[in-house]
């Protein structure tokens, strides 16, 4: 059925096809499955059906005609709900904008409320603590932090005149005296504690400063009761620093020593026989003891100045006495002084820590507590200073405070620099003086009335070449041009006070032997302290050198000085070309070439003997035996040398002239080993 169904529909396609090709006439007869029908009958069937699918196609238009009417309905309803929902949209998007701003207001108003809220309520655990607690505890620091804050804020309430401040005034009030009265009881407590004997005050210094806040509240909060403690500290302070200086200076006194110079202990005063005999270190018009001061001899005193001695452990004097101790007065001056350097130090820091000052209101708080002292330091300094003639002890005490004053500048402590130049203002003028005084008394000194003549070292050169290098290795470090030009004018005077004595002596060779032997001395004791390159080392140098030339010659003399003369006279006539002049000369070069070969080993043992006899000191000595053997072969090479020429070659004696190299050979053996 379903096969012939399909013929039947495909046919009638078919025949629907070629009728549309062609006029009905024209085709008869159509195949219609097994027979053949009329073309009339096909075309009626034709008709029918497609009025069928024209009414069946009319109905499936106008149901999809509903249909899009209906779906027209249905975007037109969604359009405009599209276009409420968009309205909808941007009143919800107001609002949000309206909310989040009276939300960041409201936030705002709690944050403010809050803060004034908790400023504004006083809890019962800082209530209790200000009443009860003990102030060194850290709960009542803490709270005492905030009741500060608390009053701090309702002065800034009062201002503004807000009315809920009234309601926690009278209570923070009440707190704040009370914290008031316990903290001022504790600070005063504190610094009457330093009254008591023998109490180590740093220690309830660094107590206070471990609660420094309590007089920041005080400053803050009640100022009668923070100048009152302030003033207190301040008198206390002042008189214990007072009191312990004044002891401990007048205690340092005590093992100082016995013997100190005086007015005629000056570089230029002859030796009596009060007064040590030559060669001791000491020149006090009485015996000295075991480890005496000197004046002149720094020795072991200019330790004072290094490191270790310089910031060591102050003197106890009582211990010092019960060991029989005694010290030099700048070892004194170092102990008093380095003590005031560090309670000063320490106690400025404290006032800028603990006070809260800086600058000159630190300054002045400082002088208004060390002030007294200070002032007492000056006064006994001035004492001590009006009659004081060890020189070095001056100028040592003025190398301490120039340390010192670094050392404080190092630490970046101003308090105490007037101060040392207030004691440099007092020790400068002593120095020069006293040095001045020592320039005239060598250039007063009369030879004649220094006693027996001597070639040995001076006592005055002594004196001065001990005090000269004294100071020039302690002015290295410091240099100060006022001194170089004293210690200038002071060498000038000792090289006309050596000269001097030299004149007494009756013949030159004494003259030069003690010029070589003062001038040898000096040059010694200068370079073991003194730069090499110093001007007084350079001066005394030159000087020995000249005097040892000279006094070569002198010795060379005696046993040789027919041949020295002969041989300058014809090197002076072989430079003008006139050798000739002395070729009559033969009897006395003779003599010459004879003696010299016969003498000359005992000459030369004597020379060397009594030039060791002649000097203090055995490596100058044998430095000039030297010196005087290398001329002697220079000249004797000279004579070789002239009696080679033409005009003496034909004499026989050249025959007698002793080999150079024998003779440096020879004299070899003479040379003094030391």
């Amino acid at each position: 059925m379903k096969a012939s169904a399909q013929r039947k529909y495909k046919f009638k396609l078919r025949t629907l096809l070629v009728l549309s090709q062609g006029s009905p006439r024209q085709h008869c007869w159509v195949f219609n499955g097994s027979s053949l029908s009329p073309a009339v009958h096909i075309q009626a069937n034709l008709e029918d059906d497609l009025v069928k699918e024209a009414l069946k196609t009319v109905r499936i238009s106008r149901r999809c005609s509903l249909s899009w009417r209906r779906m027209e309905g249905m975007l037109s309803g969604f359009q405009s709900d599209l276009s409420s929902i968009s309205s909808e949209i941007q009143t919800l998007q107001q609002q949000s904008v309206s909310m989040n701003v009276r939300l960041k207001n409201r936030q705002a108003v709690r944050s403010h409320l809050s803060q004034l809220v908790d400023e504004l309520v006083v809890p019962g655990a800082m209530i209790s603590t200000i009443l009860d607690s003990p102030v060194t505890e850290q709960e009542f620091l803490e709270q005492l932090h905030e009741l500060n804050n608390k009053i701090n804020f309702a002065k800034e309430l009062s201002f503004r005149e807000t009315l809920a401040c009234s309601d926690i005034q009278d209570i923070v009030d009440r707190l704040k005296l009370k914290a008031v009265s316990k903290i001022r009881e504790f600070i005063l407590q504190k610094i009457y504690s330093f009254r008591k004997p023998m109490t180590n005050y740093q220690i309830p210094q660094n107590t206070l400063l471990k609660y420094r806040f309590f007089y920041q509240f005080l400053l803050a909060n009640e100022r009668t009761v923070a100048k009152e403690i302030r003033d207190e500290y301040v008198d206390t302070m002042s008189k214990i620093y007072y009191s312990y200086f004044k002891s401990y200076s007048g205690r340092l006194l005590k093992v100082q020593y016995e013997e100190v110079a005086d007015k005629d202990d000056l570089m230029g005063v002859e030796d009596t026989a009060k007064k040590d005999i030559l060669y001791t270190v000491c020149f006090f018009s009485k015996p000295s003891l075991k480890s005496r001061n000197t004046i002149f001899t720094l020795g072991q005193r200019g330790a004072i100045l290094s490191p270790a001695e310089l910031e060591g452990p102050i003197l106890v004097p009582h211990t010092a006495q019960r060991g029989d101790s005694r010290y030099p007065y700048e070892t004194l001056f170092r102990s008093q002084h380095y003590a005031l350097l560090d309670n000063g130090c320490r106690e400025y820091l404290f006032l800028s820590d603990f006070f809260m000052v800086a600058g000159n209101s630190a300054l002045d708080l400082f002088n208004s507590i060390m002030g007294k002292t200070l002032s007492m330091f000056l006064k006994s300094m001035s004492t001590y200073v009006s009659d004081c003639y060890d020189s070095i002890a001056v100028f040592l005490c003025i190398h301490i405070i120039l340390r010192f004053r670094a050392i404080t500048a190092k630490r970046t402590i101003p308090a105490l620099d007037k101060y040392w130049e207030a004691v440099l203002e007092l020790l400068w003028p002593r120095f020069e003086m006293i040095l001045e005084m020592n320039i005239h008394s060598i250039r007063n000194t009369d030879p004649q009335k220094l006693g027996v003549l001597d070639t040995r070292p001076h006592y005055i050169t002594r004196r001065y070449a001990e005090f000269s290098s004294a100071i020039v290795s302690i002015n290295q470090t410091f240099p100060n041009e006022r001194t170089h030009t004293l210690l200038g004018q002071l060498q000038v005077e000792v090289e006309n006070f050596v000269l001097k004595m030299a004149a007494e002596f009756p013949s030159r060779r004494d003259q030069l032997i003690f010029l070589i032997n003062n001038y040898d001395m000096m040059l010694s004791v200068l370079m073991e302290r003194a730069a090499d390159d110093s001007k007084e080392v350079e001066g005394f140098q030159q000087l020995l050198l000249a005097r040892t030339q000279e006094f070569i010659e002198e010795i060379l003399s005696p046993p040789f000085g027919g041949m020295i003369a002969f041989v300058k006279e014809a090197e002076a006539l072989m430079e003008k070309g006139q050798l000739d002049r002395l070729k009559n000369e033969e009897v006395r070069i003779t003599q010459l070439v004879r003696g010299f070969s016969s003498t000359w080993k005992q000459s030369v043992e004597s020379m060397s003997q009594d030039v060791m006899r002649s000097f203090t000191n055995f490596k100058n000595g044998t430095s000039i035996i030297q010196g005087a053997l290398t001329q002697l072969i220079q000249y004797y090479h000279g004579f070789h040398k002239i009696l080679n020429q033409p005009t003496f070659r034909s004499l026989a004696v050249r025959s007698e002239l002793i080999n150079l190299h024998h003779l440096m050979v020879e004299v070899k053996k003479h040379k003094p080993n030391f």
